[in-house]
């Protein structure tokens, strides 16, 4: 096994230990673990991403139901439009972009290329939003939710969109969406979130099964791995604070999102 390799998996685990310990984020590394550690074609890394993105929030998802944390109807409405279109951008817009987007005297925009600097604009949105110190609200947990129907369908549908493109969960977008725009306590706002970022994942991938040659083998391994970084971040949370990491992980991914943009671009 190459030393590549041995790194990707422990990104793997990574990916995990970082859910586990602020609730989010770790899947904003997979695809760059994936490309540059992996060797895996951009298209079929955001793939890939997708189904470890959607079984690892799924295990934190099914924590938060049995806590009672998950507001069942308002992941519903957030997640239809969402669900249709994370698999229309899989089945049918990616397989649809042309493999030379733009061609200008000596560089050509591929695209991978344009896959992977679209996926880094991603990664430092993300990163500010990680960074970026936010008010804390205080929500009481009876408050009355109320639906902004239109504007949670429109929200929906890009995160769907966006999900769909760069493979990463977009928790970044659907948890301020839920705060704002369904009033929820910010609690439920990231439980009721990895329900939505797990079924919204696995929905796309099934677009991709049925135009990508998926490798079952190391991707379930892959993920397996993830799962175990998850239960490692989770006890690791009872003696660390996540919220203290999370502005030096917002550095991190920023610093990395930068460095794609440049190394695509010089590629």
């Amino acid at each position: 096994m190459e030393i590549s390799q041995i790194l990707g998996y422990f990104g793997a685990l990574l990916i995990g230990v970082v859910l586990g310990l602020i609730g989010g984020g770790g899947s904003i590394l997979t695809v760059p673990i994936l490309v540059y550690l992996m060797f895996v074609n951009p298209v079929t890394a955001t793939a890939y991403s997708l189904f470890v993105v959607g079984i690892s929030s799924a295990f934190g998802a099914f924590q938060n139901i049995k806590k009672g944390l998950v507001d069942f109807k308002t992941a519903i409405v957030f997640s239809i439009p969402a669900f249709i279109a994370v698999y229309l951008t899989r089945k049918y817009l990616v397989p649809a972009i042309p493999s030379d987007i733009l061609i200008l005297s000596d560089f050509t925009l591929t695209k991978n290329i344009a896959i992977m600097i679209f996926f880094a604009i991603i990664m430092v949105l993300a990163a500010v939003s990680m960074i970026k110190k936010q008010k804390q609200q205080q929500l009481q947990e009876s408050r009355i939710i109320k639906y902004n129907y239109p504007l949670i369908t429109l929200e929906g549908l890009l995160v769907g969109v966006l999900t769909g493109i760069v493979g990463a969960g977009g928790g970044f977008l659907i948890i301020p969406a839920l705060v704002l725009l369904a009033k929820l306590p910010m609690k439920k706002a990231v439980a009721t979130s990895l329900l939505i970022i797990a079924v919204k994942s696995l929905i796309g991938f099934i677009g991709d099964v049925q135009n990508l040659q998926i490798d079952w083998s190391f991707l379930l391994f892959f993920t397996s791995i993830s799962v175990v970084g998850i239960f490692v971040g989770t006890y690791l949370s009872n003696f660390i604070d996540g919220k203290k990491l999370k502005k030096g992980f917002g550095w991190f991914v920023l610093i990395m999102g930068i460095f794609i943009i440049i190394k695509e671009l010089s590629s």
